[in-house]
């Protein structure tokens, strides 16, 4: 049994035996130029393992260069895309800049730079994981009902944790409080809880069930009540299946849906 997690051209290769790891890579070696770092360190900017950081591979937040260099610009957007995954207070200005990957400008390359120096000074922020002697999961959501200022669109954060730890350090988190909060919070949680459940059942293919109930925290009490309620409102209908699918797993004990407050 071979189970591959591939995100672009980085790659986690999980098999059932060594000889089994050896006649995948060969196979995969013999269709696509590849090669094998040994056992996982590094994924996707996340240090499995403590390894050292490489901070002179990119140019400084004060280079320039002597010329116009597009390929310069892809490739400092491509890395911070991958900071996203431990600081998401950079998530939105790094999108903009890959907008114009393009056909960028030297007036982007300013803006790239600057989200540089912004980094470079605040190295220490975003998300730390630390390992944890713990076999349950256990996830946070939050959501806002058109919190976009330009199209309006609801958004939806899902954060799971296995086995560590995270500490969301020194970001700010706004709470948009607007008419149909609670129902993008609890569709938030139905996200959640359904992420949750294939997860288990991922972990149940490698062998490694989970025995205890999955947490789900959220901030909004509203939509904890709803998912231990079985009594609906006429207000509810809309959102009545995602409301049964969330209370069938706490009826059955594979989730808790408790409160956590979003300031602290």
């Amino acid at each position: 049994m071979a189970y591959l997690l591939l995100y672009v051209d980085d790659i986690i290769l999980a098999t059932s035996s060594d000889r089994l790891r050896e006649r995948f890579i060969s196979q995969l070696q013999t269709k696509f130029p590849m090669s094998d770092l040994d056992p996982l360190s590094y994924f996707l900017g996340i240090a499995v393992t403590p390894t050292p950081i490489d901070t002179k591979s990119k140019p400084s937040a004060n280079a320039r260069p002597p010329f116009w260099d597009p390929t310069l610009y892809c490739s400092l957007a491509d890395a911070l895309q991958y900071l996203t995954f431990t600081r998401p207070d950079v998530t939105y200005t790094v999108q903009q800049v890959c907008l114009f990957m393009h056909d960028s400008r030297e007036s982007q390359y300013d803006a790239l730079k600057r989200i540089l120096r912004y980094i470079q000074g605040t190295i220490d922020h975003g998300l730390h994981l630390y390992p944890f002697a713990s076999h349950r999961l256990i996830t946070y959501t939050d959501a806002d009902w058109g919190g976009c200022p330009y199209t309006r669109r609801s958004h939806c954060v899902i954060a799971a944790s296995l086995g560590t730890t995270s500490f969301l350090g020194h970001l700010s988190v706004n709470i948009f409080c607007l008419n149909r909060l609670q129902e993008s919070e609890y569709r938030g949680v139905a996200n959640a809880v359904s992420e949750a459940c294939w997860l288990h059942n991922l972990l149940l293919e490698l062998h490694c069930p989970l025995r205890q109930t999955t947490i789900v925290y959220c901030d909004n009490v509203i939509a904890i009540y709803l998912s231990g309620n079985p009594i609906q409102h006429q207000r509810t209908k809309h959102v009545e299946m995602d409301i049964h699918f969330v209370q069938e797993k706490v009826v059955l004990r594979q989730v808790r849906v408790l409160h956590v407050p979003f300031r602290y």
